[in-house]
């Protein structure tokens, strides 16, 4: 029969490959998200730079998404918008980390959502200036005047990285394969319909929104590898 202290450091020793595992297969994630993330961006930034690629298409969609509009959609979109503007996911974020670091007594994973939400603040900003880029005709504003640079979007991009951060953060640790696709899932609808609004009332052109979801992958794939390299050093 085996000592007790060998079984109970078989117990403790048991799990390790399996971390290891699962720590691997978050890399591989984080990468993945990461690469497709960079090269989304870059194809919308060399398209707006060269007005080639998807660029050519932003003209038509803008022209299509102005000419359908109704006073139910504009109603609920402009709502959508208000409520997502970057000032707003950014306090809503940090009000966010602040309760759950102190209902859960916990730093690490808000302190991820914060700095996600910061990068992606400062990504947007740098981006804006580097692109310059002008916005659709103001005549088409249903909100008032902006006179911001367009590429990327950045409510798209701060509702993007906060809904897809925290997705990840909350079913990580304990969340079952159908919580991990719900809550994913609702995600992408709600960064989706971020995009739309913003289009829909006439603030950016397509590919606006379609870099920011590219960046807010990028963002992703850093906050996850970030995260498991952490618990990887944890854990062993």
């Amino acid at each position: 029969m085996l000592p007790a202290s060998s079984v109970l450091t078989s117990l403790r020793l048991r799990p390790a490959p399996v971390l290891r595992l699962r720590q691997r297969l978050l890399f591989i994630w984080a990468g993945a998200l990461f690469v497709a993330g960079d090269v989304v961006f870059w194809l919308m930034f060399a398209a707006v730079l060269s007005a080639s690629g998807l660029a050519t298409l932003d003209g038509a969609v803008h022209t299509f998404v102005v000419d359908s509009r109704s006073d139910f959609a504009t109603g609920l979109l402009a709502a959508v918008s208000s409520v997502t503007s970057p000032t707003v996911m950014a306090v809503f974020g940090g009000l966010v980390a602040v309760v759950w670091a102190v209902w859960k007594r916990e730093l690490w994973r808000p302190a991820v959502l914060m700095g996600a939400m910061v990068l992606s603040v400062v990504l947007a900003t740098v981006i804006k200036l580097e692109v310059s880029r002008s916005r659709p005709p103001s005549s088409d504003f249903l909100l008032g005047p902006d006179d911001a640079l367009s590429f990327p979007s950045g409510h798209t991009l701060g509702t993007a990285v906060l809904v897809s951060v925290l997705a990840y953060l909350l079913v990580s640790r304990s969340g079952t394969r159908t919580t991990a696709v719900l809550a994913y899932t609702g995600a992408a609808l709600l960064t989706l319909l971020v995009a739309y609004s913003r289009l829909y009332l006439g603030y950016h052109w397509l590919t606006d929104v379609v870099a920011s979801i590219g960046v807010a992958l990028g963002v992703l794939g850093l906050a996850v590898f970030v995260d498991a390299a952490r618990n990887g050093r944890a854990a062993a």
